[in-house]
């Protein structure tokens, strides 16, 4: 497998993104980037605090936008579509988009009523079924590896879960909807080293399905769950490779120095 980061953009591509630039106010978190995305891979961003990969991240969903003063220039592009065109369904993008976030954040509900939340949201009463809510439940379920866990436990709510099972439900939340990209921000800095084990192994299974970013300060894990890693510096990307060329053979001095914790 060549790196995209190396070999440019090519049909069928997740994401790209052409000179894309962010400001927050007057500073400029995202200066330039260039990136393409393979589909069906999993990609981490990685780099020292404040380096923009969040940021970049967030781009994808335009969750950024939340923010007050926000600027952005540049393309993105999933499906070859712009999102930052601006007749884009901010909702259906995120519908497309999912996101998973740091701490586990499940819905004071029943477990059940978490992972359809969505789908109940954006599928038409008439087109929904109980059979086919069963089957969209326990299909993405199985798919996060919690359905022998909770199947007998589908009506408590989903607080009550341990941490590592709160995590991957909010994966199982995205799946019925079958999202292009499944985006992750540091999912397992708030999970203890079993739990962050399997949440990995659950990672690196889904990406030969979806194509998942990862935004990770952790150097071991990018190396463990992803295809692809692309390090990041003050906003820019320095280096975009296959994961394992990145780490053993990097062609930037900067990237040596930060995958051997001289920095960061």
């Amino acid at each position: 497998m060549s790196g995209a980061g190396e070999s440019g953009a090519f049909a069928g591509d997740a994401i790209v993104t052409r000179q894309l630039r962010f400001w927050y106010g007057e500073f400029e978190a995202l200066r330039g980037i260039d990136l393409v995305v393979r589909p069906n891979a999993v990609t981490s961003l990685i780099g020292p605090s404040g380096c923009g990969k969040t940021t970049l991240l967030r781009c994808f969903n335009r969750i950024n936008e939340r923010y007050d003063n926000v600027r952005t220039e540049g393309e993105v592009l999933i499906q070859g579509n712009n999102i930052l065109d601006p007749d884009v369904d901010v909702i259906e993008l995120r519908k497309r988009v999912g996101m998973v976030f740091q701490r586990p954040n499940p819905l004071p509900i029943s477990v059940r009523d978490n992972v359809l939340y969505g789908y109940r949201l954006h599928t038409p009463r008439r087109a929904r079924s109980r059979n086919a809510e069963s089957e969209a439940l326990e299909t993405a379920l199985r798919s996060v590896q919690l359905w022998d866990a909770v199947k007998d436990r589908l009506g408590e709510r989903a607080t009550s879960l341990q941490l590592e099972q709160q995590q991957k439900l909010c994966i199982a939340r995205l799946l019925p909807l079958k999202p292009d990209v499944i985006l992750m921000d540091e999912p397992c800095s708030a999970l203890d080293p079993d739990a962050t084990a399997q949440v990995e192994n659950l990672i690196s299974d889904l990406g030969r399905d979806y194509t998942i970013l990862i935004v990770t300060h952790n150097m071991a894990q990018a190396r463990r769950v992803s295809d692809e890693s692309v390090f990041m510096l003050i906003g820019e990307i320095i280096e975009h490779r296959r994961t394992e060329d990145l780490f053993i053979a990097p062609r930037d001095q900067r990237t040596s120095d930060y995958v051997e914790g001289r920095f960061g």
